[in-house]
């Protein structure tokens, strides 16, 4: 059975280096999935947590090789530095294995479509002007996170499969954080849609959402420590957001089979 193929894909917030990593979906979404195009849009590999603890287990290593490799057979890949990785950020427009880094870039849709790629951080006054706060609040929300990570064992071995997460239920119980999404979101459109762009893909906040605000697209690939999420564009130019739950194996060799049969 073929992969699906998509003209673009963006994925952010992956966290490589951290514990909160969803390493083993994040690794079968890029099974499972081609695309003409990738971005990877910010906090790739997540410099904060491995300045406190060195944490790089093999499947993180697997998923770089992975990245590498599709560049080395005609994906083009632009890695768009976050604020977890932003001493990438000195490496515009260089190259490295066939991938490129770009601080920023404007994606242009087969419809004809332009948006800016940009991690987000840069409209996230927090992350701006109070990186002590910001550095206090990836604590409490890698706590959350770790707790999360504990219970998702639980819940596969009750055959439970969801996007549930702790962070994400928490962060929308909370009034002033409800607010600050709405802000940033705002942020981002208010500053953007005057100059000449249908839309902006961001990451940063760790919150997937596709809508229109103003005239204005706002779309956010979420991320892939709480809710593995990717934005894809397929061939017709059409936007999706994709919640990824990782394959079940068996099962999915037994639809082989089955449909192997059909045929017969």
């Amino acid at each position: 059975m073929d992969n699906p193929t998509y003209r673009t894909i963006w994925i952010s917030d992956l966290h490589l280096g951290s514990a909160q990593c969803q390493a083993d979906v994040l690794l079968d979404f890029l099974k499972q999935t081609e695309s003409e195009k990738l971005y990877l849009v910010g906090d790739i590999i997540d410099f904060w947590s491995l300045s406190k603890k060195m944490y790089w287990p093999r499947e993180h290593n697997t998923v770089i090789q992975k990245l590498l490799r599709k560049a080395r057979h005609g994906t083009q890949i632009i890695y768009v530095p976050g604020n977890h990785d932003e001493n990438v950020r000195d490496y515009h427009n260089y190259v490295f294995g066939d991938i490129v880094v770009k601080n920023t870039d404007v994606h242009t849709t087969v419809l004809g479509k332009q948006f800016l790629v940009v991690h987000g951080d840069e409209y996230d006054t927090i992350a701006q002007y109070h990186q002590w706060i910001a550095r206090l609040g990836s604590a409490g929300y890698d706590f959350l996170l770790w707790i999360n990570r504990i219970l998702r064992p639980v819940r596969r071995w009750l055959g439970i499969q969801s996007h549930f997460s702790l962070a994400a239920y928490v962060k929308f119980k909370v009034k002033n954080i409800v607010q600050f999404i709405s802000d940033y979101e705002k942020s981002i459109v208010s500053t953007l849609r005057d100059k000449g762009l249908d839309g902006v893909i961001c990451g940063h906040i760790h919150h997937a959402e596709i809508k229109e605000m103003e005239g204005f697209l706002y779309v956010n690939t979420g991320d892939f420590v709480e809710s593995c999420t990717a934005i894809v564009e397929h061939f017709d130019g059409s936007l999706e957001l994709m919640h990824w739950l990782k394959q079940d194996e068996p099962a999915l060799a037994a639809q082989i089979a089955l449909e192997a049969h059909v045929h017969d």
